[in-house]
């Protein structure tokens, strides 16, 4: 059986301990802060100290910029294993979202007109965070406990329309730069506490849009235990996910709300540093397996 390597952008927000454990190579969307490019994730221990500084430079006034994954650097982390002939699959953000996954389909012509025995799997997630993660973590457990490539992507196309995922926001400003609401919008919004849910809906691309809008902090964390209530499937089967943009009371208080409803095994990460520029402190999201979201 072919051997093969599994690669994300960083917007996956794959916690380092699945990093390190299963060998996952991560590209690494870059964040422009005061004319200084940075990478959103690297290969340390360090990712809650460095989004800790990064959403304390948001709550400042900072105007940071982020950068997609574009195709040299996607050629210049996978060349290495289609040169030692091996396979590769690298999951990406939304195409809705970002460029990156065009520019990941760029890449993988020009590395397989190169390594003619080789493939390069361009997934994808039609998600973010770790809505995208758990599609990653997945895929590599499966990988680790034998499973060849082709039934690795069998599964992935089964089942990458039943991870949902949940966000709320805490200030609409940052979606009022990203464009995801209006001014008007946001300006009412803020007067009246009103907190929108986002959803990656079932369209292809999936997009983040509004699915809900609740009057305060409360009732949208509220608002989002219901929706998992409704939409998981076997919650004691699965991993399920929440991040966090620097707000874990709430992060903590959600776990113990899904752990009640049958969760056993729950992820809790600091919110990935490419969306979470767009999304602001304060933001929590939940990701976990149920039903299909195009339906």
């Amino acid at each position: 059986m072919k051997d093969f390597v599994i690669f994300a952008d960083s917007a996956a927000n794959v916690p380092f301990e699945f990093v390190k454990k299963y060998d996952i190579k991560i590209i690494p969307f870059l964040y422009n802060l005061e004319g200084v490019d940075y990478p959103c994730f690297t290969n340390d221990e360090n990712f809650e100290e460095t989004a800790k500084a990064f959403y304390n430079k948001l709550n400042e006034g900072a105007d940071i910029k982020t950068t997609l994954v574009n195709e040299a650097r996607i050629i210049e982390a996978v060349e290495p294993a289609m040169k030692d002939g091996k396979d590769a699959v690298i999951f990406t953000i939304t195409a809705d979202m970002s460029g990156t996954f065009n520019q990941a389909t760029k890449a993988k012509a020009v590395l397989e007109e190169k390594y003619k025995g080789c493939k390069l799997h361009v997934l994808d997630s039609a998600n973010a965070s770790m809505g995208e993660g758990l599609q990653v973590i997945k895929f590599a457990e499966m990988k680790a406990a034998g499973e060849s490539l082709e039934n690795c992507l069998k599964y992935w196309e089964e089942t990458v329309y039943k991870v949902n995922s949940f966000v709320t926001v805490a200030d609409l400003k940052y979606l009022k730069r990203s464009g995801r609401v209006s001014t008007i919008i946001a300006l009412a919004g803020t007067l009246l506490n009103i907190k929108p849910i986002m959803w990656a809906n079932g369209t292809a691309p999936a997009k983040l849009t509004v699915c809900a809008k609740e009057r305060g902090r409360k009732k949208s964390l509220m608002y989002i235990l219901e929706a998992f209530k409704q939409r998981v499937e076997n919650p004691a089967e699965q991993t399920i996910a929440i991040t966090h943009a620097d707000c874990r009371e709430d992060a903590l208080w959600l776990a113990e709300q899904v752990k009640a409803l049958g969760a056993k095994d729950v992820i809790i990460e600091y919110y990935d540093l490419c969306t979470g520029a767009h999304v602001g402190p304060g933001t929590i999201a939940l990701f976990f397996l149920g039903k299909d979201r195009r339906g």
